[in-house]
């Protein structure tokens, strides 16, 4: 038997490190995930030549969900991505989401087993996620954006919804630079001192005005961590909708329509790195 899905990364709305809260919605960079059973075993692979220690992490939890004998019965699985790894677009999310999704749904077809549930499914990922060590806070933002595409805005703390729905169309343009940022290696203490001020900026995503919120949270963090903010304010000056810091870093979101992006790329022609044209996502993972 042989699967492929493909589950898209996010764009932050609200960091939630500080607060425990947080927002982000689906964009169009994605991982893509084949996977196959085999005789026996766990196989994983990836086109970046990253460390696969997640993704066993992820096959390992429904192995024991479904209480499956390894040597038994065996999958491969290979992932292959649009979205550039460690840069705050969830890549850690949508991998431990396609990952489980697609092991899942083998196991459950090939033993006639009841299929997981979206939200077990989520929580499976998340639970590795956080084991492995590439999440601080869980990101049951990034994976629920990941996972149901659009918008959300969660209280990770619990793993609820406060929000979710389908975001409006535009365009997004990813800053990349030639660096990368591990969530996992960032300074906690440091974001949580700015923790009312995002929860300033968690108020207007919660009222559902997003983009103030994303511009604000942006500028909050970009502080806090180091990053140069006149990357996304060059953006705004340029015309973008919203603009800001994504995750930890290192990436930089603009939100924009068909009459600002050329301009912003402009903005950000200088800057060594690259810039990503994509667009909001609300699809989220789907089976091909």
């Amino acid at each position: 038997m042989m699967k492929k899905i493909r589950c898209p990364g996010s764009a932050t709305i609200i960091n939630a490190i500080a607060t425990g809260f947080g927002s982000a919605f689906g964009i169009g960079l994605d991982i893509q995930c084949e996977a196959r059973t085999i005789g026996e075993g766990i196989r994983c692979s990836n086109d970046v030549g990253a460390s696969t220690d997640l993704m066993d992490l992820c096959v390992e939890k429904v192995f024991e969900r479904y209480e499956i004998d390894v040597n038994d019965f065996g999958l491969e699985i290979k992932t292959k991505s649009s979205l550039p790894m460690a840069s705050g677009l969830s890549s850690s999310s949508a991998s431990s989401n396609a990952v489980v999704a697609i092991s899942s749904k083998i196991i459950s077809e090939e033993f006639g087993l009841k299929p997981l549930t979206d939200m077990e499914i989520i929580n499976l990922a998340i639970d590795a996620s956080i084991e492995a060590g590439v999440t601080i806070t869980g990101s049951f933002d990034d994976a629920t954006a990941s996972y149901f595409g659009g918008v959300v805005v969660t209280d990770n703390k619990n793993r609820e919804f406060i929000i979710r729905e389908a975001m409006d169309d535009y365009n997004i343009l990813v800053y990349m630079p030639n660096f990368h940022s591990k969530s996992g290696d960032s300074d906690v203490n440091r974001m949580r001192v700015l923790a009312p001020l995002v929860e300033t900026a968690f108020e207007f995503a919660k009222n559902k005005d997003y983009f103030k919120a994303l511009n604000l949270n942006g500028l909050i963090y970009a502080s806090a961590l180091g990053f140069d903010s006149g990357i996304a304010i060059d953006a705004l000056q340029a015309g973008a909708i919203a603009s800001g810091l994504s995750g930890t870093g290192s990436s930089f979101v603009a939100v924009c329509d068909e009459n600002s992006c050329d301009d912003i790329k402009d903005a950000w022609s200088s800057l060594e790195g690259r810039v990503i044209e994509t667009e909001v996502d609300n699809n989220g993972c789907t089976f091909l």
